[in-house]
């Protein structure tokens, strides 16, 4: 009896077993048949190639990009497995005289931006949108800031006002809120929309901050900020102009730059 007893156990073991076997090949398969290939790098998806998306980065060329206030594109920079790096010489701003911002060349008016960009440990580097050139001035002079940081590690983190030099900012003008940005050596995605002076900026699929430009809250803005004696110029920032991305002498790559332009 003892041992029918024993036998009849040892079916019941197998048989569940079995079943949970079973039903771990059924949902790997279904997770199998539901998970999406990802998205190619720097490329449009069909989606926004039939909406008015544009590449302005290929993943292979520096076609379109050139040194802010140069004809060449730098040599502090380079293409590599499909970014753009700027490469870091470890001395910060004073590093960034050998390789200087870059910018595309074409000016953009009305447009929603998006751009995926990664960063060094300590790093910092920015994208700028409405740029002019001018020469002898860096291009910070003339256009709004959207920050690139390492919040975890860089001094700028914890300098300004209520987390305005934080990843995402406007920088130190407004606070990107939630603080979503990714650490160090991850991809972050981030979006640009600017129509008609209304600026939005989104992190990581969140909007983080909405400004507008040319309003008396907008010079309050500048007055209170790092550049007040460039109140008169700086607050008067063009209606269309360049993008670009900065060298702060650090570590940092860029990719699926793509816009689309607005009416």
């Amino acid at each position: 009896m003892k041992k029918i007893y024993s036998l009849l156990l040892a079916g019941i073991v197998v048989f569940g077993v079995s079943c949970k076997s079973g039903q771990k090949k059924t949902e790997e398969k279904s997770a199998t048949i539901t998970t999406e290939a990802a998205p190619e790098l720097n490329k449009l998806t069909a989606d926004e190639a039939s909406t008015g998306w544009t590449l302005l980065f290929d993943g292979t060329t520096s076609t379109g990009w050139r040194g802010y206030n140069k004809t060449e594109f730098p040599k502090g920079w380079e293409v590599v497995d499909g970014t753009l790096h700027c490469i870091g010489t470890g001395t910060g701003e004073a590093g960034a005289e050998n390789g200087g911002d870059i910018i595309y060349d074409k000016k953009f008016k009305n447009f929603q931006l998006k751009v995926e960009w990664k960063i060094q440990v300590g790093g910092n580097s920015g994208i700028f949108y409405l740029g002019q050139e001018i020469p002898e001035w860096p291009i910070y002079k003339t256009a709004p800031e959207m920050q690139v940081l390492d919040n975890a590690v860089h001094p700028d983190a914890m300098l300004g006002k209520d987390g305005n030099r934080q990843a995402g900012s406007l920088y130190d003008l407004l606070p990107a809120k939630p603080q979503n940005a990714k650490p160090a050596g991850e991809w972050n995605s981030v979006e640009i929309i600017c129509y008609n002076g209304t600026i939005v900026h989104k992190q990581n699929g969140e909007t983080v901050l909405e400004y507008h430009l040319w309003t008396d809250d907008w010079k309050k803005l500048v007055k209170d900020s790092k550049f007040p004696n460039l109140n008169e110029k700086w607050a008067d920032v063009a209606p269309e102009g360049y993008i670009a991305f900065q060298d702060h002498g650090d570590n940092v790559w860029y990719r699926n730059v793509k816009i689309k332009e607005l009416p």
